[in-house]
């Protein structure tokens, strides 16, 4: 009874044995089946563009200086008053100057009729200094633009070249960037510019590259740069002169394209084709090298999102290829990798 007992166990054994070794080969062959490596076709954009960055000025800045000493008898303006061309921002006494003026004219008048025309005529180039000293006791606007700042009252006492305000132009703002070397020969006039301002949250604004000379020079880190002029026509009224900005010069439209991985690129009569997955649809493609690993597809009926299925021997792990899932892609889509905007 004992042999018998012993021999069904090793009987049963036997069985649990072979039963779950079949499972496991089933489980095992229905997974190699249909667990494949895949790729997923990723949409890419490539922004060709240079990055700069800086502050913005008024289209023009007009300094109030006072041209002669004297004591101010009027202001005419204040801070934020639009103002034109040849507007009276303030006045200095004139009082001598208008007086040796008259004196000057009476005396004119005596020496036409008893002096001699030369005599008259020398008379006539004084008359012309003296008025220039009147008109020296005046500060004017010498362009239509909006009073910034005004610091002169009633009664101060001004030297020669004191400061006295500021009048801006801002129908239009400016901007002076550095552009390395390397990328001078990549600037076009008119080109289109795209700033961000920390002061304004709700988009971009643009501008235009205007002009650049004609000759580099070195800053003070060593670099050799060449200084170029930007335009900006419209912009929101929070963005005032000398506010920062980051932005970038676009050299050309951004182009879109469709990566994927090299390995899901199979090759039949030296002509390229891809799998889709799931469908088993073989699809002609012609594609293009583009960085270590994958390719462009340039033509062919394949969309961003389709999954493909590998067609050589690829990365066993990692972001390059998973079974049955997504493929890796470059990361940033563009030849200088990064956030998705490769830079020049």
């Amino acid at each position: 009874m004992r042999g018998r007992l012993r021999l069904a166990i090793i009987i049963l054994l036997l069985a649990t044995f072979i039963g779950a070794g079949l499972f496991l080969a089933r489980k095992f062959l229905g997974s190699s089946k249909s667990d494949k490596l895949t790729y997923t076709v990723r949409e890419e954009t490539y922004e060709n563009v240079i990055d700069i960055s800086g502050t913005v000025q008024a289209a023009q800045s007009q300094t109030l200086q006072a041209l002669s000493d004297g004591t101010v008898i009027a202001v005419y303006v204040k801070q934020g008053d639009e103002v034109k061309k040849g507007d009276v921002i303030l006045q200095l006494d004139d009082t001598t100057q208008r007086y040796n003026l008259e004196k000057h004219l009476l005396n004119m008048q005596v020496t036409k009729i008893n002096g001699s025309a030369k005599e008259y005529e020398l008379m006539k180039t004084e008359k012309a200094s003296l008025e220039q000293k009147i008109s020296e006791r005046k500060v004017t606007a010498t362009f239509d633009g909006i009073i910034a700042a005004i610091s002169a009252s009633v009664g101060d006492s001004l030297a020669t070249k004191d400061s006295v305000g500021t009048i801006v132009d801002k129908s239009y703002l400016t901007a002076e960037v550095e552009i390395a070397e390397t990328d001078v020969a990549s600037l076009a006039v008119w080109q289109k510019v795209t700033f961000t301002f920390p002061a304004y949250t709700e988009g971009t604004v643009e501008g235009l590259v205007v002009s650049w000379p004609a000759i580099g020079e070195t800053t003070s880190r060593g670099a050799t740069v060449v200084k170029a002029k930007l335009r900006i026509d419209e912009y929101p009224s929070v963005i005032l002169p000398n506010f920062s900005f980051s932005g970038k010069i676009q050299v050309a439209p951004p182009e879109t394209f469709l990566l994927v991985s090299s390995y899901a690129i199979g090759r039949e009569d030296g002509k390229a084709f891809v799998v889709k997955s799931g469908t088993g649809e073989k699809v002609q493609v012609s594609v293009q090298p583009y960085g270590a690993g994958y390719v462009k597809i340039l033509s062919g009926n394949v969309s961003a999102g389709d999954v493909l299925e590998a067609q050589s021997s690829g990365p066993k792990s990692g972001m390059n290829a998973v079974r049955g899932g997504m493929g890796g892609m470059p990361g940033g889509g563009g030849r200088n990798g990064g956030s998705g905007m490769p830079r020049r």
